[in-house]
């Protein structure tokens, strides 16, 4: 198994934060973990409701579900409104569209079957070449979005002629305190890490707007584009970067936190060797 040797590892992973941690430790890291992002519930709406008497109705001809938070969420909304059991019955009753794994897993829980999957690395690409298999055209379709709106995907299903029902019932705000991520910026600046390994686009958004309120956000670039090793876990993560100005220098096969470590781990073996 490769090794990270005693690396520092700054991780901005919440929701998982242990598991990650625990991971780097594992590969013989040194993990650093900083929340970058919490995932705020939003209060329950009229179209929640709607959207799940919707639902219940059998409207839909296809859920297409982005994450396994979503999916979560509106189970426990169709639990609040007394509707879980026909929500379930409904979502065997449609087809189910799933982004990636952790919404089937969700799924899966409840005895609901998946109609179809996106292929890795799970991007909203991978998603609509999924969704080539059935014809949406003049179909009513439901789509139930992450932490925030995915406009490219909402806006493609409409040009294939679904008549399209949004549902966003969290959204991605930054942690009620953000101290510890201006401590980060200036230990990534300063160079008291060796790695940086994000798992979403929106860490990356919320590391560089603090890094903007700081005034150093074009410092952060340089740093994460010279001597702080990047990582990113997938495509979309990999592009948020380079949008910011920096391109990570790790990417791993499969976009899954053990996969990413793996590779990073890998880097930073093969790097020693060559100064060896």
């Amino acid at each position: 198994m490769p090794t990270l040797g005693g690396a520092r590892v700054a991780l901005l992973e919440a929701r998982m934060s242990k598991e990650l941690a625990d991971l780097v430790e594992r590969f013989g890291g040194r993990p650093c973990s900083v929340p970058s992002v919490r995932e705020a519930r939003l209060p329950p709406l009229e179209h929640v409701a709607a959207f799940i008497a919707a639902l219940c109705a059998g409207r839909f001809s296809a859920v297409v579900l982005l994450t396994g938070v979503g999916v979560t969420a509106l189970l426990r909304e169709a639990d609040s409104e007394g509707h879980l059991a026909e929500t379930l019955d409904a979502l065997r009753q449609t087809t189910t569209v799933c982004r990636g794994p952790k919404p089937a897993a969700v799924l899966r829980r409840h005895d609901v079957p998946i109609g179809l999957s996106a292929a890795e690395p799970y991007t909203t690409r991978e998603l609509l070449d999924a969704l080539e298999a059935i014809d949406i055209d003049g179909k009513e379709v439901a789509l139930v979005h992450y932490g925030e709106r995915n406009d490219a995907l909402a806006d493609a299903l409409e040009a294939r002629g679904a008549e399209l029902e949004e549902l966003c019932l969290y959204e991605w705000v930054m942690p009620d305190d953000v101290e510890p991520l201006r401590t980060l910026v200036g230990e990534l600046i300063d160079g008291h890490l060796d790695a940086v390994a994000f798992t979403s686009q929106v860490q990356c958004r919320h590391l560089f707007q603090v890094a903007a309120d700081l005034g150093r956000s074009e410092e952060l670039a340089n740093a994460l584009n010279s001597h702080i090793v990047v990582a990113a876990i997938g495509p979309v993560c990999a592009a948020a970067l380079k949008s910011l100005g920096v391109t990570p220098r790790v990417l791993p096969a499969h976009p899954k936190m053990g996969p990413l470590i793996a590779a990073l781990a890998d880097y930073f073996e093969l790097s020693h060797k060559g100064e060896g």
